[in-house]
This record gives C-alpha cells, sequence and structure tokens, in this order.
C-alpha cells in the first residue's frame, strides 16, 4: 500500500510541471545517469529505447542472453513513473494470457473480463519468440492499435502504451521466428551486443558484492511521469519539424531499399513514417526544434534493419540489411544542414 501511495504521488507532483523541447535534454541526462546505476556501457542501446518511448513506437531488443536486455528495460521503467508488466513467452503461453479472458463470476452469475497483462504503459514481452505463433499474433491488435478485442467488444488499452520486447539471434531450438507482420509493428529492432572490456570489469566491480543489479533497481529515480511522456509524445511531433528535403531524403532511402537486387523485400512505407517521427525524437533529445540529416542517419538502422529482407543466395554470401543500408546511406546525397 505504501509503495503504491509513493508512485501516486510522484505522478501527481510531476502532473502540474509541464515540459517543453528545450527541457527534454535535461529529463534525458537524468533517465540516462538514473539507469547508469545498475547498467553499464549500453549507451546507443539505451539512446535508442529513450527515442522510441518518446517517438511512442515499440522497440525489439536482440541480443545473447546475460547482457542485460531486461534489465534495460526495468531500469527504463523505473524512471519513468508509468505502470510495467512483464510476460515471460513461453512454448505453452496462451493469447488469454496476454490480452486477458473472460472469467465467470459466481455471486452474480455474470461473466466479466478479466484484464491480461498486455493493460500497462510500459509492457515487457521477454523473449518473444520463444511462444508459438497464435500467442506472439494476439500482440498485433495491442501493438498496431493500441486495443484489444475480447468476444466482439474492444477495450482501449492506457496510454501511454510502449513494447519493450526481447529475443535470442543465436539458439533456435524451441523458438518460433517472428512474422514479418509482426516484426513490421516494431518502429525500432535495437541489437544489444557485448560490452566492452572496461565495462566488463566494472561490472564484475560493481555488482559482485552486498548488491547485484536487480537490487540496485530501487535507487532509481523516476524523472518523467506517464502524462509527461504522452505530452512529450504530442509536442515531438507538432512542434518539431523537418524540410521537404528532408523528407524527400528519408523517402529516397526507403525506395532504395525495394531497388536493391539483394533484396526480396524492401521497407514499407511504414518505415518511412517512423523514420520521421524518430528523427523528431531524436532532434528534440538534443534540445532542437528541427530535423537535420545527422538525426535521419542515427536512428537509420533501427527502423530499418528489420524491414530489409535478403534474398537467399546473397544472404548465403554474407550479405546482411546492416550491409544494404550502409550502402545506401553512403551513396544517398544528404541535403545541406540548415539550422
Amino acid at each position: 500500500m505504501s509503495s503504491k501511495t509513493k508512485v501516486s504521488s510522484t505522478s501527481k507532483s510531476k502532473k502540474s510541471t509541464k515540459i517543453n523541447i528545450k527541457a527534454l535534454t535535461k529529463k534525458v541526462k537524468e533517465i540516462k545517469k538514473n539507469m547508469s546505476k545498475v547498467i553499464v556501457g549500453q549507451e546507443e542501446v539505451i539512446d535508442a529505447m529513450i527515442t522510441a518511448l518518446l517517438a511512442d513506437g515499440h522497440t525489439l531488443l536482440e541480443g545473447v542472453p546475460g547482457i542485460a536486455k531486461t534489465l534495460m528495460v526495468r531500469a527504463l521503467s523505473k524512471a519513468v513513473s508509468a505502470e510495467f508488466k512483464r510476460i515471460q513467452f513461453t512454448p505453452d503461453l496462451m493469447p488469454s494470457d496476454v490480452t486477458g479472458v473472460m472469467a465467470y463470476k459466481p455471486e452474480t452469475g455474470e461473466f466479466y473480463f478479466k484484464q491480461g497483462p498486455v493493460f500497462t504503459n510500459l509492457l515487457l514481452a521477454d523473449e518473444i519468440n520463444r511462444a508459438p505463433p497464435k500467442s506472439q499474433a494476439s500482440m498485433l491488435e495491442s501493438m498496431q492499435e493500441k486495443q484489444v478485442t475480447i468476444e466482439k467488444k474492444t477495450y482501449k488499452l492506457p496510454e501511454p502504451f510502449i513494447v519493450y520486447a526481447t529475443q535470442n539471434p543465436i539458439e533456435t531450438e524451441g523458438t518460433y521466428p517472428l512474422p514479418e507482420a509482426q516484426i513490421d509493428r516494431f518502429a525500432f529492432k535495437v541489437l544489444v551486443t557485448y560490452p566492452e572490456e572496461d565495462d566488463e570489469v566494472e561490472i564484475i566491480e560493481r555488482f559482485t558484492g552486498e548488491q547485484d543489479s536487480y537490487d540496485k533497481l530501487e535507487d532509481i529515480k523516476p524523472i518523467l511521469a506517464a502524462d509527461q511522456v504522452i505530452e512529450l509524445q504530442k509536442l515531438i511531433r507538432k512542434d518539431v519539424t523537418i524540410s521537404d528535403e528532408l523528407a524527400k531524403y528519408i523517402v529516397r532511402i526507403v525506395n532504395l531499399t525495394r531497388e536493391s537486387e539483394e533484396v526480396y523485400m524492401g521497407a514499407s512505407p511504414r518505415a518511412s513514417l517512423w523514420m520521421t517521427i524518430a528523427a523528431k525524437a531524436s532532434a528534440a533529445m538534443e534540445g532542437r526544434t528541427y530535423v537535420n540529416p545527422i538525426d535521419i542517419q542515427k536512428i537509420a538502422k533501427n527502423v530499418l534493419r528489420h524491414r530489409v529482407l535478403i534474398k537467399p543466395e546473397y544472404e548465403f554470401d554474407g550479405t546482411t540489411s546492416e550491409i544494404i543500408i550502409d550502402r545506401i546511406l553512403k551513396h544517398t546525397p544528404a541535403p545541406s544542414i540548415q539550422s
């Protein structure tokens, strides 16, 4: 009871404080500083996760076990004073375990809707590729339309609603690869790699004493309330501008992914939308109200890598979506930067 009261009072105190684009830079720095209490290194991954949050987009975190994917999501949820839930995806997971189920109430003799864990603000879909396709598909409506339909009745999800999903790219036994329709629902696909050698030494020094990394989650202070996140998401879309030249630059990059002979499926128009919104969020995080080419180049791989599918014969020769995107960015002239 006391912990709930504490979160509630924090949200109320922050609700009265208006945030603008200039103040956002400070908030982002505070979030990163708080997350660094439990996360060592991984600055690019954390930056991408915050960008996705502000862009109101879902993120797929891919990496081998033991590199703090789950911990990073937990740390971010602590820095944002919003409701957080976790679903551990397993082969026996049912769709109703995600969305909810119609339950019978003996006292009244009536059925009522019992909400599933998807009804939250920040959802961690842990090891999402371990659940069968039917259970994975239960996330489609919630991720795209932010609602759940049960028994022909639609229930709106809370706002904000952001999914951070994790998956292991190496282990294939007992896993179910996400279909293209599911993958395309993610605004970002972020690759989480091994820590640098110095960072790994610091991890050992910091988390092999009296407290481990999960104990230190309690040291993270809430920086943004849920209503502030919604306010910032709207503000970024409205107040951060992008020139016609840069919009054409984005579309040209996306179109080139479809024209490459090594690709059997390029990025959809949804990629153009997410590149624009994510570039706006990236600009806002640096205190700017306009997008420049560097913002676009910074977020391009995260938006495109899961939407560019390589033909098997080229994939066998070592061609990857990363190589294609690098080539496109290198050979596509960017408009000159104007302040």
